[in-house]
């Protein structure tokens, strides 16, 4: 065990549950309205208790056991059984390494909130996210970082996919899921409505950009020079993104809104996330630069070419900030392209199945969508029995 390794991992998980409780919390549920943010808040922290039950009984052996099948990692951790603060995972307790992990698989799934707000059964919510983490997100991340059949040695022979941090493991997986479910919904009664506390929104990325640094920093579980680059990258691409995102903003409609300046250094951090261990800071400046641009009109395309309610953009923002850092770490020669893309598509076609299958054996036992009374009054106050503001609208 390294003391500095451990010390530096201990942060960067507390850094990582912070992105979701309570930054993601705070940045979805401003960009709701008024009678939904106390919804948006139930299903980040609910999601959050969840998913860390159901890593510490199922999901961490499916991720990271010791199985010799590429495709999971079988059932020998159910529970920690066994597991002492002596067990080792590289330079770390493997509890730590645990707990760290535990945290990426609580955000996963609480990023996919953003597709279905002010619309979506709780009970929906609570089955499907649980289900998904442990029948989607645990499997990919034993393909992509358990040494499953997408990392080294695996089906790309001994170039295996490079994802430092989760632009597939993550963005993609949380992504495509977030748009398959809005397809399934359908669009909210009332699309119009703006935001209603941006500042909230501006709070929440704060919270987000800064623990993004134990997200991407930590991914190299260790304290040395590699995490200090992941870091600064990191950084790079937030800031610069969110300039970009601006300024296009800025061109096309006339004013730089702060939503879009926000939004914009998250698709930066998407964006930069599984490049990050693999790229200096110029290149950091420029897949930001392009992030800005990208994924703005991503939500332009989804929600006005293809009339997909996709409420706060998930998809366009993590799904195709992931996918296109993915493919940049070939750009700049760190990875192969055909591990790269052919790992995106694996993965893709891996996601969409289990999504749509899960979709529709969860409606079958509860609800996907509440009534339109509901929507319409609120899910606060029909669904929670609470409301955030005495004169909620």
């Amino acid at each position: 065990m390294n003391g500095a390794d451990t010390a530096w991992i201990i942060v960067a998980t507390a850094l990582v549950l912070f992105m979701t409780l309570p930054g993601l919390a705070l940045f979805y549920g401003g960009l709701v309205r008024a009678r939904n943010v106390l919804s948006v808040f139930m299903h980040c922290y609910a999601i959050a208790c969840l998913m860390s039950i159901l890593w510490f009984v199922a999901g961490y052996s499916i991720a990271f056991g010791g199985g010799d099948s590429g495709y999971w990692g079988g059932l020998d951790k159910l529970l920690l059984l066994g597991m002492t603060t002596e067990d080792l995972s590289g330079t770390l307790p493997e509890i730590l390494f645990f707990a760290f992990q535990m945290t990426f698989a609580i955000i996963t799934p609480a990023l996919i909130v953003g597709a279905y707000v002010e619309r979506v059964g709780f009970g929906f919510v609570l089955t499907f996210s649980g289900l998904w983490m442990l029948l989607c997100y645990a499997p990919v991340v034993h393909w992509i970082w358990g040494g499953g059949m997408l990392a080294d040695g695996g089906i790309f022979g001994e170039d295996g996919v490079k994802d430092f941090a989760g632009g597939i493991v993550v963005h993609e997986t949380a992504g495509l899921a977030a748009l398959i479910l809005a397809v399934f919904l359908g669009p909210r009664r009332n699309r119009t409505t703006p935001p209603h506390n941006p500042g909230y929104v501006m709070i929440g990325a704060a919270m987000l950009w800064v623990g993004w640094f134990g997200f991407n920093g930590g991914s190299q579980l260790a304290a040395d020079g590699g995490a200090a680059m992941a870091l600064t990258v990191t950084h790079i691409s937030a800031a610069t993104a969110s300039l970009t995102w601006a300024l296009w903003e800025k061109i096309k409609f006339g004013k730089s809104s702060l939503v879009g300046l926000v939004t914009g250094t998250i698709a930066g951090l998407a964006s930069i996330t599984p490049a990050s261990g693999f790229v200096g800071p110029v290149e950091a400046l420029i897949i930001g630069a392009i992030a800005g641009v990208l994924c703005q009109e991503a939500v332009n395309f989804i929600r006005n070419a293809l009339k997909i309610d996709d409420t706060l953009d998930v998809f366009a923002v993590h799904g195709v900030g992931g996918i296109f850092g993915t493919i940049m770490i070939a750009v700049f020669g760190a990875g192969s392209f055909v591990a790269q893309l052919g790992s995106l598509a694996i993965v893709g076609v891996f996601t969409t199945v289990v999504t749509v299958v899960l979709i529709y054996v969860v409606k079958a036992i509860t609800p996907l969508r509440v009534d339109e009374e509901t929507e319409t009054n609120g899910l606060d106050m029909a669904v929670h029995g609470e409301r955030a503001y005495d004169h909620a609208s």
